[in-house]
């Protein structure tokens, strides 16, 4: 399935209905006072999370979302009817914007979470609802007010226990596929990752989530290559796992770019947790390894399995 992280979206409440102008006519009521009833609420339109999805990209098909009209009410003091509410499921992690990303108007964090993105309009009062002492015969009503109609800018921060995180062709998708269900398309060239990939651990006491994050690239925050989108979705991860391969010339150096690259966008993400991996050790004869201060390390190879049962208890433990 094609992962898409960005949409704009078009939603539409729906206009109140208008309120009645009318008098009883009943045999024997000659003077029948006003009996108008009230237009019914125009629907609204809340987004919802569903746990399920991981993509946005039902909005690549469907771009408006139009919720009910109220009914206009009727005599006999009948009230119309209200407007069907819309609810759009999106993925956990949704945050929702302006149209021009700007301003954000709430986020979508947990399973069945609503937000309201566009309100009905009221419905309008009939004529029933101006009688008086002094007006006992009134013409008066209101007409329903419209619903709210906007753009809004849907951006995803994937929600997940831990990312991979790495230059490309360090090996990521490899180590995904071997540490959860995840089957994500691996090819052997660099950036072969475009799109973040999901994958579940279950344990005996917990299941968490590892993402797959595109390769990050020196300059990424000044958006070069998957640049911003990629540095977005590791706001949320509760845990970074740094994979780096040992067989470039200097990957220690490779470390403190990503370290520097992160630091750029938003500081606060490297308070996170994290552990470093070196990757792709098979393809050494001879292992150096690397002191890196307050670091904890961990040699392996995701391809021929070597020491993934360390990692994974690693991993495992800082969840439980």
């Amino acid at each position: 399935m094609k992962f898409i992280d960005e949409a704009k979206v078009i939603v539409e409440a729906g206009r109140g209905g208008d309120g009645c102008v009318s008098f009883r006519r009943e045999k024997f009521v000659p003077r029948g006072g006003p009996d108008g009833g009230d237009g019914g609420n125009g629907g609204s339109v809340y987004l919802v999370g569903d746990g399920h999805k991981e993509s946005l990209i039902d909005f690549s098909y469907r771009r408006v979302y139009r919720a009910g009209r109220g009914v206009h009410g009727r005599g006999k003091n009948q009230t119309g009817g209200n407007g069907y509410d819309i609810y759009i499921p999106v993925p956990l992690g949704t945050d929702v914007h302006n149209a021009q990303g700007e301003a954000l108007l709430g986020e979508i964090l947990k399973d069945d979470q609503l937000l309201l993105v566009a309100k009905g309009g009221q419905g309008g009062r009939g004529n029933a609802r101006f009688k008086s002492p002094v007006h006992q015969a009134p013409e008066e009503r209101e007409i329903g007010e419209d619903g709210e109609s906007k753009s809004i800018f849907l951006k995803l921060r994937l929600l997940a226990d831990v990312g991979i995180i790495g230059l490309p062709n360090s090996g990521k998708s490899t180590l995904l596929s071997k540490l959860t269900r995840a089957q994500p398309k691996i090819a052997a060239y660099p950036f072969t990752t475009l799109s973040p990939n999901l994958g579940v651990v279950k344990t005996e006491s917990r299941t968490f989530v590892i993402a797959d994050l595109p390769g990050l690239v020196e300059d990424a925050h000044k958006g070069k290559g998957l640049g911003l989108r990629f540095l977005r979705h590791i706001e949320r991860v509760g845990f970074l796992l740094f994979l780096l391969d040992i067989t470039r010339p200097n990957s220690v150096k490779d470390y403190k770019l990503l370290l520097e690259e992160i630091d750029y966008y938003k500081p606060e993400i490297l308070k996170k947790q994290r552990l470093v991996v070196f990757n792709k050790i098979d393809l050494l004869n001879e292992i150096s390894k690397f002191n890196i201060p307050n670091e904890k390390t961990i040699y392996i190879s995701a391809l021929k399995g070597t020491n993934l049962n360390q990692l994974f208890d690693e991993v495992r433990k800082r969840f439980e």
